[in-house]
């Protein structure tokens, strides 16, 4: 009978323990309330605040705590998404874990909120988030072992990680973050001890494709049946209150896009002229064609390919490239949101032809269908615009890893970076 070795020096067993209580969450948390909130109480207060602190010095307290917990909590769950680095988001977040408590509070009543614990729980939250998860990102490399059987060999290839080629089931004097198999396969005996033994000491072990699309954010055509689509059905229950959130934050922002709006049709008048609006039949949810509103930045009169080719493509107005490049030119599909059509994030709707063509080349192109198509989508700000089928066949790998994985992180983190691609331009065409 083969021997099955993991780590059995008794200071490798430490130097896990420790870096499983370094990288633990719910330690982080607690440990950056003490620094953020207690501490700075502490400091400003003295340690009598528990018997001397007042209704309002009581609720400045509480929310503190409650929006740094928020702040923390949202920043740890969007950094388990691919190709998150939580140290950028710890600014964004904070900011607005730390606004709307203290927006609500001003509203509803006249308490005085922004005194110098709340300012200060502000600024050390994004300085604890900040420093901590760059120093977690720059100096500590994800490590795995990959077990030389079945698609996992072919599937680790991501340059973000250390991976560590396992020739026999032993993991001898080396520490890995977890152990990634092709848990389909069939493995010989000794390496389904081996994956048994790892999880036996807290060493996690982590099938390929999962693997795979956490690292890249993509489901891989190639590695998936047919009978295996129908189960990545999206959360109905969140489907719902999704689309109660779309209406409530298109409802909210209107002040600030219907003046938008009204600008950019006067600019498309006096440059090329009317109709302000361009309009097309597009597929929708569950494959039913809807009417998409779009801002015209092309010439009606100029003739061309179904897709746009290049940024300088002729047909493109003055005011279209510009509106095109920062995506003012989606805002009109507001109205889709609201009529039911589309929501804000999913994703993108692809015109009626160019949909009965993809589906003739792209396997299970109509499966994207099943939920509502978006205004801006995982696809678009990963990896931008595309129109041939091999950038389709990427774009749907994009697509699949949403639907599989549609949750409120996952949108917010679309949410932010599609504000990234508004203001850098990127992808547009």
């Amino acid at each position: 009978m083969a021997t099955v070795t993991i780590i059995s020096q008794g200071q490798g067993r430490q130097s896990r323990f420790v870096k499983r209580m370094l990288h633990n969450g719910k330690l982080q948390l607690w440990m950056g309330l003490a620094f953020t909130v207690l501490l700075p109480t502490l400091v400003s207060q003295g340690s009598h605040f528990w018997e001397t602190a007042g209704p309002t010095q009581w609720l400045t307290f509480l929310l503190t705590s409650l929006a740094y917990w928020w702040s923390i909590t949202t920043v740890q769950r969007m950094s388990r998404l691919p190709g998150v680095c939580a140290y950028l988001l710890s600014i964004p977040v904070a900011s607005v874990c730390f606004a709307i408590p203290y927006g609500v509070v001003v509203t509803v009543s006249e308490t005085r909120m922004l005194n110098e614990l709340y300012l200060a729980g502000y600024f050390l939250t994004m300085l604890y988030g900040s420093i901590g998860y760059w120093i977690g990102r720059h100096y500590r490399v994800l490590k795995l072992a990959v077990v030389p059987f079945g698609k996992a060999p072919s599937l680790c290839q991501n340059q973000r990680v250390e991976w560590y080629r396992l020739g026999t089931p032993a993991l001898e004097g080396v520490e890995v973050d977890g152990v990634v198999a092709d848990l389909y396969d069939d493995l010989p005996p000794e390496w389904e001890r081996f994956l048994a033994d790892c999880t036996l000491r807290r060493i996690p072990v982590y099938h390929s494709t999962t693997t795979y699309e956490w690292l890249t954010g993509r489901v891989q055509l190639g590695h998936l049946y047919e009978n295996r689509y129908g189960s990545l059905r999206p959360d109905e229950g969140y489907e719902v209150f999704k689309r109660y959130l779309d209406l409530l934050i298109v409802l909210a922002t209107l002040p600030l896009t219907l003046p938008l709006m009204a600008v950019t049709a006067i600019a498309i008048l006096l440059d090329s002229g009317s109709p302000v609006l361009f309009t097309q039949q597009r597929m929708g949810f569950q494959c039913r064609p809807f009417t998409v509103y779009k801002f015209r930045s092309m010439f009606t009169e100029r003739q061309g390919s179904g897709y746009t080719e290049d940024r300088k493509d002729p047909r493109i107005t003055r005011v279209g490239k510009f509106i095109r490049k920062y995506r003012i030119d989606e805002l009109p599909q507001l109205y889709n949101v609201l009529k039911g059509d589309m929501s804000l994030i999913g994703p993108r709707p692809e015109s009626m032809e160019l949909a009965n063509w993809y589906q003739k080349d792209v396997p299970f192109f109509h499966y994207r269908h099943v939920v509502r198509p978006g205004i801006s989508g995982w696809a678009q700000v990963e990896q931008g615009y595309a129109a041939e089928v091999a950038g389709m066949n990427l774009k749907l790998e994009y697509d699949f890893y949403y639907i599989k994985n549609i949750s409120i992180w996952l949108d917010l983190l679309i949410l932010l970076r599609t504000i990234r691609t508004v203001l850098t331009g990127f992808g547009s065409r």
